[in-house]
């Protein structure tokens, strides 16, 4: 049996009205609003009941770090960047030829002054310097017969020319001379440090010909240790010979050590607009290496009497400067919020000014440094070396 078209349409779109109908009636339908609230109770109550106060609880001591106020002369410094250098080096060269007979020293071996770096084969010298000395034996045995009768001569003036006829005349003058060379060769067989300090650079090896003027090794003396950095001119009429400097180097990253400022080049390189300054830093166990990566903050303007705390204390609420002051005993306390006027400032500390209407600090008192950037005014703290191994919130 066969359908038209028009009755196949018709059909279809019964079905697709009945659809819609049912979906309607199912959605709005008696007890439907009781059963989704039912199950969005249900769904809450899976969720664990956390409230803003217990997320951020100002009832449990808070893990901070503080430091000390206090009134000192504040240097604003000048940072420059360089690097280490031995202050004494000495690159050794052979001064006779021959064959490397023993090296008895290894590198970064510490060393004495005289202390024995390298003998040459000797053997030759020694030859030659017996040679010299019999040489020198018989000229002065013909020098002693030529003058035999010189004391019964008793103008001193004639005495005296004779005498050097003869020292012309039997070869001792040029003996002598030669025998002083071939002690000098001989002794030049073996090196020695000229100062205390360490082995570097060690560029032969025993059985090695060497010639005259060949490297054979380098020796530095690593304390003190220098380091050397180019500060701009405008900055260079700040600093002066015998003020500190800190250092830190790449490869001990967190340390800071002490120098002092031991020169400063007169002259400003008209290339670059910057003048050398050079640093001399105590470096007992030799830790710092020659060449190593230096960040130099030199001692530049003071200004003595100042109220000084941690750059790291001072945060910033409502665009206003601001600390946190710790108030209690060595065991809990609580951080009170005070506005402050910043003035002068290093790289690390700054200036609080007063009087300042907003606040001040008196020293003595212990500022937050650590473990207080979201802390509210009257929050309970307690004083630790590191707040966030104790669990502390973290910093910005």
């Amino acid at each position: 049996m066969s359908f038209s078209k028009r009755f196949l349409a018709a059909v279809t779109g019964l079905i697709v009205v009945g659809l819609m109908v049912g979906g309607m009636w199912y959605r709005l339908r008696p007890g439907a609003g009781r059963e989704g609230a039912q199950a969005a109770e249900t769904a809450d109550a899976a969720l664990p009941d956390v409230s803003a106060t217990q997320q951020f609880a100002t009832d449990v001591a808070q893990p901070v770090s503080g430091a000390t106020v206090r009134q000192d002369t504040l240097w604003i410094t000048v940072t420059a960047a360089g690097q280490a250098d031995a202050i004494q080096e000495a690159v050794l060269t052979a001064r006779v030829e021959g064959v490397v007979e023993r090296v008895p020293v290894a590198e970064n071996a510490p060393v004495g002054p005289g202390r024995v770096l390298l003998q040459i084969d000797s053997t030759e010298y020694a030859l030659e310097t017996a040679q010299a000395r019999a040489e020198q034996v018989a000229a002065e045995a013909e020098f002693l017969r030529t003058t035999l009768f010189n004391d019964e001569i008793e103008d001193p003036e004639v005495r005296a020319q004779r005498e050097r006829l003869a020292r012309s005349s039997s070869g001792l003058d040029q003996a002598e001379v030669e025998l002083q060379k071939a002690a000098l060769d001989l002794e030049r067989t073996t090196v020695q440090a000229p100062f205390a300090g360490r082995v570097a650079d060690i560029r032969v090896d025993p059985g090695q010909f060497v010639s005259v003027g060949d490297e054979l090794m380098t020796v530095v003396d690593l304390d003190p240790i220098k380091v050397e950095v180019q500060v701009l001119e405008a900055e260079v009429a700040f600093l002066a010979e015998g003020r500190r400097a800190a250092v830190s180097f790449a490869a001990f990253p967190g340390e800071s050590f002490s120098a002092r400022i031991v020169s400063i080049n007169p002259k400003v390189d008209p290339e670059t607009r910057t003048a050398r300054v050079t640093l001399h830093l105590a470096n007992p166990d030799h830790r710092i290496k020659p060449g190593m990566y230096a960040r130099v903050s030199l001692d530049a303007q003071s200004f003595p009497d100042r109220i000084l705390v941690p750059r790291s204390a001072l945060l910033e609420r409502d665009r206003r400067p601001m600390l946190f002051v710790y108030d209690g005993d060595e065991g809990a306390g609580r951080a009170e919020w005070r506005y402050v006027c910043p003035g002068l400032e290093s790289d690390s500390i700054v200036e609080v000014v007063s009087p300042c209407e907003e606040g001040e600090v008196a020293p003595g008192e212990i500022v937050l440094v650590d473990g207080h950037h979201y802390l509210v005014h009257d929050a309970i703290v307690r004083l630790v070396d590191e707040p966030a191994r104790e669990g502390g919130r973290p910093g910005r």
